[in-house]
């Protein structure tokens, strides 16, 4: 990729791995929740990033009581958000762009993201979509739908920027464009891009029409 300019009328922006390194606190969360329950946690692991605890412990372990286990790992993550750190422009990018023009995706609780990105030093969202405000989390589509829902946008004009799989196929499921933050490889053909970090991202912010969000190699 040399250049690439897209338009979007707002940004949908996941969080973990998207404007936040947050692995290690990820993991060290999970792994102790593992511990808890004598399971393995290799398994938990590789599909935990992206996704809301309560589609995790379905899918693991759905004989255990899935709102309590929840609010524990929840519990257990804002005492440990101590160790995270903006990903390279993202603060510049985000103190660009107007508040009505970019939204929070994340499948963290809004406690969590809200420490988070704190932590980080970023902006806070004024629309936040969290684990809290939907039936169905990443990958189903219904995160992105309502982000878009409640800034008044069709899907297609917005664009979203994830790093998991889990939330690339939200995304692209709801209709939206998306680049994909972080890896080698795109997760979906159907992924617009790939960049490193918020480096390579130059956003125009017209007062009226749409974003021109230039990705540069």
């Amino acid at each position: 990729m040399k250049h690439l300019q897209l338009q979007a009328e707002a940004l949908l922006l996941d969080m973990d791995g998207t404007l936040v390194q947050s692995t290690t606190e990820v993991e060290k969360v999970w792994r102790q929740w593992c511990q808890w329950h004598a399971l393995a946690p290799e398994p938990v692991l590789a599909i935990c990033h992206g996704q809301r605890a309560q589609e995790v412990i379905r899918a693991i372990a759905p004989h255990l009581d899935i709102a309590a286990e929840a609010a524990r790992l929840d519990a257990l993550e804002l005492s440990l958000t101590t160790d995270v750190h903006a990903i390279a422009g993202c603060r510049e990018s985000l103190q660009r762009l107007p508040p009505s023009r970019w939204a929070l995706v994340t499948s963290a609780s809004h406690p969590l993201a809200r420490q988070r990105l704190q932590s980080a030093d970023l902006p806070l969202p004024a629309l936040l979509i969290g684990a809290e405000d939907v039936a169905h989390g990443k990958p189903d589509p219904q995160p992105y739908l309502l982000a878009a829902a409640r800034l008044d946008l069709a899907p297609a004009r917005c664009l979203v920027f994830e790093d998991a799989h889990a939330g690339i196929t939200s995304a692209l499921q709801a209709g939206c464009q998306v680049i994909q933050v972080g890896g080698q490889q795109k997760q979906h053909p159907d992924v617009r891009a790939i960049i490193r970090d918020w480096q390579q991202i130059t956003i125009d912010c017209p007062a009226q029409g749409p974003l021109c969000i230039t990705l540069s190699a």
